[in-house]
């Protein structure tokens, strides 16, 4: 018996209009929102993080966002949990869960798991680092292929994160970190899910970009980035990371002019956003696109390609 779905991913690069096709998205699917990005759990970042204004949540309940204080970190492993709490509120209340965001590894855990990975000790890391101190990638690459040879052929030539974290994980759990991941089941049936993905054109996000940052500032940004500074959190955690957000924090301390903070910040996102499409077209190239930046024309777009799955309508 075929299942009818109940919960649309939509995802999409930074300033693509995903908050507001999310909004139109649960209005037409009587559903909710559910955040899946991992800057827009955080309180305190609502203006440089492009968290939906009260207003334009316009009356349609939202989850998981601004949940977590900046001072916390929030895993993938974390915000899978409360993400199926809220899938399970809402679908138990006969909505529909709209998720929304641009965190590809938050949408690769509710379609295809995560992977139970022990935690790594100290020691190990420092014994991995050590390897590549003394021998470079070379090394880590000669210690993958003895430890995980399967895993390590899917990792790039020169990706020394990933090497590191493949052996380091192979070590701390006395197993291959592929197999681990063979073992992993999705989060959510995927029968249950329509996956959408805005994918506009590149030049044209990448103008709106620089002209809501613009906006971002007019609007807050520099006084969020001070509060935040003020705090002296550790530049380590999460979300002293936010795009945009280092080079306010050092024009807010003197440390960089404002135009010189602004113009960083735009190129950041826009390497963020260039990211985020690789991202998605590499894991999810089978979704449904959704290609304009007008919203007249992407709600259009959005409302036939939930006709038929949803409503069951040619």
């Amino acid at each position: 018996m075929a299942v009818t779905p109940d919960i649309l991913l939509l995802a999409g690069p930074t300033a693509s209009g995903k908050s507001a096709l999310s909004l139109h998205a649960a209005k037409a699917l009587d559903g909710e929102v559910i955040n899946a990005d991992s800057m827009q759990v955080y309180d305190g970042l609502s203006v440089i993080t492009a968290r939906p204004e009260p207003h334009e949540m316009a009356g349609v309940p939202h989850h998981l966002f601004g949940v977590m204080y900046p001072s916390e970190r929030c895993s993938v492993g974390a915000w899978a949990k409360l993400a199926i709490a809220a899938v399970r509120d809402i679908t138990g209340r006969g909505k529909r869960a709209v998720f929304v965001g641009g965190t590809g590894l938050y949408f690769k855990a509710l379609v295809e798991g995560l992977a139970p990975t022990p935690e790594v000790p100290q020691a190990i890391s420092d014994e991995v680092a050590a390897l590549y101190e003394r021998g470079g990638v070379e090394a880590l690459r000669a210690e993958a292929d003895a430890l995980d040879p399967v895993g390590a052929a899917r990792i790039e030539a020169g990706d020394r994160q990933r090497l590191m974290r493949l052996i380091a994980v192979a070590r701390a759990a006395g197993r291959p970190l592929s197999d681990i991941q063979a073992e992993t089941r999705p989060l959510i049936d995927p029968k249950r899910c329509l996956g959408v993905v805005i994918a506009p054109d590149r030049e044209a996000l990448y103008a709106r970009i620089e002209a809501r940052f613009d906006q971002m500032v007019a609007h807050g940004a520099l006084e969020e980035a001070r509060a935040i500074a003020e705090r002296r959190l550790s530049p380590d955690l999460p979300a002293m990371k936010a795009v945009g957000l280092p080079p306010l924090i050092a024009h807010v301390q003197g440390r960089l002019e404002l135009d010189e903070a602004i113009d960083l910040a735009k190129r950041d996102t826009r390497r963020y956003a260039k990211r985020q499409f690789t991202w998605f077209s590499n894991q999810h190239p089978d979704w449904t696109r959704v290609q304009s930046l007008d919203p007249v024309t992407a709600r259009a777009e959005l409302d036939d390609i939930l006709l038929k799955p949803f409503f069951g309508a040619a």
